[in-house]
């Protein structure tokens, strides 16, 4: 019986580690260290990050981006966000954001956060255009309009 009770216990435990993905982490960790500056779909101190992944360095309409930072050509994808969340100042040096992820799985489980959400701007496809995002008004899903 105690055996079948430990069986159990460690299977329930590898089940729920299951869940534990890189997205899921990445989103505890947008919460704790990243909300403050930023929000997925309002701005604050920071620009909306929602769809994020992908876009253009300094291309969101309507933020005003350090002057540092609109001279960079980088496009934010898994490489261009390990550098710029490793240390800004080495992609954009002179730029606003002081803030640093040294760990570099803390790095990829927020990349992997961004990137999830990658493509939807509040439930709507979003689309860039050469260097000028725009969010088109169409569901993803077409049956919820």
């Amino acid at each position: 019986m105690f055996v079948k009770i430990v069986c159990m216990t460690v299977a329930g435990m590898a089940i729920l580690l299951a869940f534990d993905t890189p997205e899921e982490r990445g989103k505890d960790l947008f919460v704790r260290r990243c909300s403050g500056c930023h929000a997925l779909d309002t701005e604050k101190e920071g620009p909306r990050l929602r769809g994020v992944y992908g876009r253009q360095a300094a291309s969101l309409r309507g933020f005003a981006y350090s002057d540092a930072l609109k001279k960079v050509t980088t496009r934010w994808d898994d490489a261009g966000l390990d550098r710029w969340l490793s240390d800004p100042d080495t992609v954009a040096p002179g730029t606003d954001m002081e803030f640093r992820v040294a760990n570099r799985d803390e790095r990829k489980a927020l990349i992997a956060y961004l990137k999830s959400l990658a493509g939807t701007h509040g439930g709507y496809l979003h689309v860039s255009v050469g260097r000028t995002p725009w969010s088109a008004r169409v569901p993803l899903d077409p049956l919820c309009s």
